[in-house]
């Protein structure tokens, strides 16, 4: 394999895993503390509530869209970019 491809390789599994890493945080950790949320208000609902209903799933749609243009810039950088 060539510096080429351990490069690509290398930023793209640095990429997976803080995406991984975010996924985590917004899939289970935010909900195990979702009743010490609860105590908190936000726009009338227990913040636990809120964040389980509706912040997460805002928190993954945004993590595809940077996950997806990040792996972008690695392929553009690297010369893997497909071209149009």
């Amino acid at each position: 394999m060539s510096s080429k491809h351990e490069a690509h390789w290398a930023d793209t599994s640095r990429l997976t895993l803080i995406t991984l890493a975010l996924w985590f945080l917004f899939s289970i950790l935010i909900h195990a503390f979702g009743h010490a949320l609860n105590s908190i208000s936000f726009l009338g609902f227990p913040l636990g509530y809120y964040m389980a209903a509706q912040g997460s799933l805002l928190a993954f749609v945004i993590i595809i869209f940077w996950s997806s243009s990040s792996q972008e810039k690695i392929d553009e950088k690297h010369g893997f970019a497909e071209k149009e």
